[in-house]
């Protein structure tokens, strides 16, 4: 009888310890409050900022609060495999930006569908803004005429104010292309601002 056998209960009429039992739950136990914390930390002090990233890239502040909401979840379902808790908010972050544009892609699908479905010859774009008066929702449309990418770089390093590097560890991309994307959004946000008009230059 081997060792592990005994210690799995095989010999009969001995009971297996369950101190190993006992120190892994308390283990898991321990784990469990450390990932409530933490997450409940970046809750309190990321819920808005996030919230506002995602409703820029979104336009939409009901699904950008759920897509806030789901990237807590997963940072807490996977609080115990990552790496570096100490960088959890740039963790929450990208994995905003990436739920806002798995909704982006959805939503055009569904747009796409709706339209075949009453017979219209295009559905309106999934970045197209609702349509209002104020210079908020103007610039909004500004920003929304840009392609994603340069969109993203221009919503992280103007809203957020993050570095370059922040902003390519986000993006999954080079420091060259968060300056190139940049640099060719700002100009492309210009073009639109102007078209729109000087009161939206102004604002």
């Amino acid at each position: 009888m081997t060792v592990h056998a005994a210690v799995d209960g095989a010999l009969p009429g001995l009971a297996a310890p369950t101190g190993y039992a006992v120190s892994d739950e308390r283990a898991r136990e321990e784990a469990q409050r450390e990932a409530d914390a933490a997450v409940e930390e970046l809750y309190r002090h990321h819920w808005d900022r996030m919230v506002r990233l995602s409703y820029l890239l979104v336009h939409d502040e009901g699904m950008a609060e759920e897509i806030v909401q789901d990237a807590l979840v997963a940072l807490h379902e996977k609080w115990d495999r990552i790496d570096d808790h100490d960088h959890a908010a740039a963790y929450l972050r990208q994995t905003v930006v990436n739920r806002s544009r798995s909704a982006l892609r959805h939503r055009s699908v569904v747009q796409r569908f709706l339209a075949r479905q009453t017979g219209t010859d295009e559905a309106p774009s999934a970045d197209q803004p609702v349509l209002a008066d104020d210079h908020r929702h103007l610039i909004l449309g500004a920003l929304a005429e840009l392609p994603r990418r340069q969109r993203e770089v221009l919503v992280l390093r103007y809203y957020l104010d993050l570095s370059e590097a922040e902003i390519a560890d986000t993006l999954g991309i080079s420091r060259g292309a968060v300056k190139s994307h940049a640099s060719r959004g700002s100009a492309a946000l210009r073009t639109v601002l102007d078209r729109l008009g000087p009161d939206v230059r102004g604002t």
